[in-house]
Parts: structure tokens; sequence; C-alpha cells
């Protein structure tokens, strides 16, 4: 993926989301208003918080031990099966109805909602037997997928991944921004400009600020 610019003359924007992270959420509402006024075109990836995780449950809290059981698997599966078995065109409207669904809407990462979700993009209803398939039959892919985004940025991130071409072409990568809520038009612009500045610079790490609020929904 170390291509400069797409079919349609755009810069490729490769973006690795788990459809159960709000800020990953949040992160993808933000690009998507970023290829409204850049010439942009995002590339949707699937990782995965439990496949991060998976290695180091005992280090975590209980509630997000439990979180990860029963709740992370079911959609990244789904998403995994739509993907492999209808092509990479679906990832980004499958990943716009589940995330509505289950951060704006608040349903959570039911069975219901995959459901909805699926019928609403047009994909077979029978995806969701993927759901609890324990044995599941596209995870070689589904880590795949993960394990090329979480390389790019190491193992200390979470979702979501974001890489575009660099000065000389190869990938620059970064996790986040992390925005909420997510600006619109020439805001969204601007933090596009800034985050692309600060990612390009040799060397650099990391800049933080302290969370006072959790994912804000309300202009979503």
């Amino acid at each position: 993926m170390s291509e400069t610019v797409t079919a349609s003359g755009k810069t490729p924007v490769d973006f690795w989301f788990d459809p159960l992270c709000p800020w990953a959420w949040m992160t993808s509402r933000w690009v998507l208003e970023v290829e409204k006024v850049r010439d942009i075109e995002v590339r949707w990836h699937i990782m995965s918080l439990a496949v991060l995780n998976e290695d180091k449950l005992d280090q975590l809290p209980e509630e997000y031990r439990e979180m990860l059981a029963s709740k992370a698997w079911k959609p990244v599966r789904v998403v995994t099966a739509a993907w492999q078995k209808h092509g990479d065109d679906v990832l980004g409207p499958l990943y716009t109805a589940l995330g509505t669904r289950f951060h704006n809407q608040e349903e959570g990462p039911t069975t219901e909602a995959i459901a909805a979700a699926l019928a609403e993009v047009g994909l077979p209803a029978d995806l969701i037997d993927y759901a609890d398939q324990e044995d599941f039959e596209f995870d070689a892919e589904l880590r795949a997928s993960h394990k090329e985004g979480i390389e790019k940025v190491g193992q200390e991130v979470g979702t979501p991944v974001i890489a575009v071409p660099g000065p000389d072409g190869e990938q620059i990568a970064f996790f986040g921004p992390v925005v909420t809520p997510a600006p619109r038009g020439e805001a969204a612009a601007r933090l596009w400009d800034g985050t692309l500045a600060v990612a390009s610079v040799p060397g650099f790490y990391e800049i933080k600020r302290t969370r006072t609020k959790g994912p804000d929904f309300s202009n979503l």
C-alpha cells in the first residue's frame, strides 16, 4: 500500500477500524469530512481489539475482559466475512451502518443491530451466522489485516490506525487522532493538515492532552 495516488487520482488514506470502538467511530466520521474538503480517498481495513488484547488479558480490568469476550468478536467476524465474500467496497457502507446503530443510536453490538445493518446495505442476512462462529472461517484474513495495520504503529496503541503516503512515497502511519466531537468542514481540514504535519516529522512520537469526557455523538 505504498502508492501515492489511487486510480481516481486522489491521495489514498488507509484506515483500520474495529466497529466496536467508539473512538475509531468518531475519527472515521472526521476523516469522511476530510474527504469532502481535501483530495483524499479513504480505504477501509479491519483490525480487532479482541486480537490486539488476547495475549494480555490478565493485565486488563475484569470489566474490559468481559467486554472483549462478550461483544468484541461478533461484529468484527461479520464485517470480515462480508469483506471476504463481497469485496472491499462493502466495508465503508457496512461500517457506517454498524457504527450508527452501535454508537449514535446506542443499540450496542447486538445480534439485532448487526442484522439490521446487513439488511440496510443489502448484504445477505446469513452473514450474521459468522457472529458466533468460534472456529471462524476467515480468522487468518482477519488477523492478517489486523497485523498489517498494527505493525505500522506498534502494539501499544488501539484503533484507529491511519496510513498516508509520506513525502518520499513511503507510508506515514499513526494512531488516532482521538477527537470528540468530530470536526466538520474547514475545521476537519485544519486538523487533517496539522496531523499530517506532525506525523511527517522524523522522530515524532506522541502529543496528548488530558481527556475530560467520553465521545460526543451529538453532531453526527
